[in-house]
């Protein structure tokens, strides 16, 4: 064996053992999606985002990244704070159907405690104006009954999805998880199984005028090789991300990010942008799962007398309270 028969087998035993090359001697090729009709990244199909990683890192989970080991413990704490156990009005609890296979999500691989990756503490770097619209949008939720316009839009009006679902940006609920994305070459329709809500991505457009408030924002995108980014403006001001909670202002802007990482997998990535709500931008990652499930009908309004019993309730209230105020008579 010559010196250069050696040397090129010690460089193939070398890169061998090397990140990214096969046992065959040719580098590990990275994954690109299928493409559609059109010649575009193929993200046709049902996704699910289910998971009990929320948007924010809760207090006592400081890492972003558990260990596998440490993953039951993260998890009963995440449990524990949705639905504590001492709160009897909070039926099921952290023992409710609605965390019934619900684990910390994998995103490229790692056990998140949060979506948020930036900042490093994993909490929204709100401004001081961002904090007390904050604060007003919790109390209200407690407080305010004078008419269903100060009920939330999700869950007691059922004008949107419920934990901030479809967003922008797309939060995950514990239940009715599934989406379907529907690609033409124009457009890819996002379906949320949550509230049945529908939303629209035109590609290659322009925005609509800037008075032209929508539920979910107008969104339009453009393909960067694999990944499908999207620009959302015209939020509307009084469309709150639930899970945070904040409402966004005139000012704001979404960026988001689709990648087809696996046959299996969705990589999302959105950035958020409102400068009178947040002293920085923030960005967080999440991971959609293929599956073959089928979207159901969610019949938000259908038998539903919430909003009756809830404003009839409240009336009742004020009536005992004038009553009680009211001078005695003899």
């Amino acid at each position: 064996m010559d010196w250069k028969t050696i040397g090129t087998t010690w460089l193939v035993l070398a890169l061998a053992g090397a990140p990214g090359f096969s046992a065959t001697g040719a580098a590990a090729r990275p994954y690109h999606a299928p493409r559609n009709a059109y010649g575009a990244p193929d993200l046709n199909g049902v996704w699910n985002n289910n998971a009990l990683t929320r948007l924010q890192r809760p207090a006592g989970l400081v890492p972003l990244v558990v260990r596998a080991a440490d993953a039951p413990e993260a998890e009963h704490k995440l449990m524990i704070g949705y639905a504590p156990e001492e709160t009897a009005a909070n039926v099921g609890g952290a023992q409710s159907e609605w965390w019934d296979g619900a684990h910390l999500a994998r995103v490229d691989g790692e056990l998140r405690t949060s979506w948020l990756v930036d900042p490093d503490d994993g909490q929204l770097p709100y401004t001081a104006e961002g904090k007390r619209r904050a604060a007003v949008f919790a109390k209200a939720q407690i407080e305010s009954f004078d008419g269903p316009e100060a009920r939330p839009v999700a869950g007691d009006r059922c004008l949107l999805p419920s934990w901030g679902a479809m967003g922008p940006v797309m939060m995950n609920a514990p239940y009715n998880a599934n989406y379907r994305f529907v690609q033409t070459r124009d457009e890819i329709a996002i379906m949320a199984e949550n509230n049945s809500e529908l939303r629209i991505i035109r590609i290659g457009a322009g925005h609509v005028p800037a008075q032209i408030r929508l539920w979910t924002g107008d969104s339009i995108g453009h393909w960067e090789k694999d990944t499908l980014v999207v620009e959302t403006t015209n939020l509307r001001t009084d469309a709150p991300l639930s899970q945070a909670p904040f409402f966004f202002t005139a000012g704001s802007r979404v960026v988001e990010r689709f990648t087809r990482v696996s046959p299996a997998t969705l990589k999302y990535e959105f950035t958020v942008e409102d400068p009178n709500i947040f002293a920085r931008p923030w960005r967080a990652e999440m991971t959609f799962v293929a599956t073959g499930a089928a979207l159901y009908e969610f019949a938000c309004h259908e038998g539903n007398y919430g909003m009756t019993n809830v404003l009839a309730g409240a009336r009742a209230v004020e009536r005992a309270q004038a009553d009680a105020a009211a001078p005695a008579h003899n």
